[in-house]
């Protein structure tokens, strides 16, 4: 009985200190997010375009039921340029993406990079948020750059880098991905200066 009480007490600690480290990883990138909108070369119009633009993007991707039910589609926006990441298991399904991506209005470009095959596993979704972490981390120490001007969106260890950025920035940024133990492809995505 007692061994039992230990290890409800110890069940308990672990969950709380789980927890703990969420709210602590919440604050963190909410401060991250805060100085990143503070840094970013995009007017703030242009920013809460992008965010409205991205919306509106998911939201049509999702009133399509073959898209729906049969795809995984991440959508990103900066400064006018969208970005569809994910995989469908046939190109009629990538195109018909890109077709209802395009519908949406204040989209100046589209890069559709979405992948033919199954939606990937939740192990390989989770290893994706390590690698964007470990990617923003390095751009962000790196000081030849601001790597809070560069979005980061990472898909089967494919690294798309987004940002308003000079061709030196953009140069460093990929040199300092791609040296990253388990990024598989760098792909640039940027508007340069």
């Amino acid at each position: 009985m007692q061994l039992s009480k230990n290890l409800l007490a110890l069940i308990v600690v672990a969950v709380t200190m789980q927890a703990l480290q969420g709210c602590a990883a919440l604050l963190v990138s909410a401060g991250v997010g805060a100085a990143s909108a503070a840094h970013d070369r995009r007017t703030l119009g242009a920013q809460v375009d992008d965010k409205t633009a991205a919306t509106r993007i998911s939201v049509a991707l999702g009133e399509v039921e073959s898209l729906k039910k049969n795809a995984s589609i991440t959508v990103q926006v900066f400064n006018g340029i969208a970005l569809l990441v994910g995989q469908a298991p046939n190109n009629e399904l990538i195109q018909l993406a890109q077709q209802t991506a395009s519908s949406v209005k204040n989209i100046k470009k589209l890069h559709n990079q979405i992948r033919l095959g199954a939606p990937l596993p939740a192990s390989a979704a989770a290893n994706d948020l390590w690698l964007a972490s470990v990617v923003k981390t390095q751009l962000i120490a790196d000081k030849r750059i601001d790597g809070l001007n560069i979005e980061i969106e990472v898909e089967n260890a494919e690294v798309f880098l987004m940002g308003l950025v000079n061709q030196q920035e953009a140069d460093i940024a990929v040199d300092i991905t791609r040296n990253i133990e388990g990024v598989k492809q760098v792909i640039k995505v940027f508007e340069y200066l």
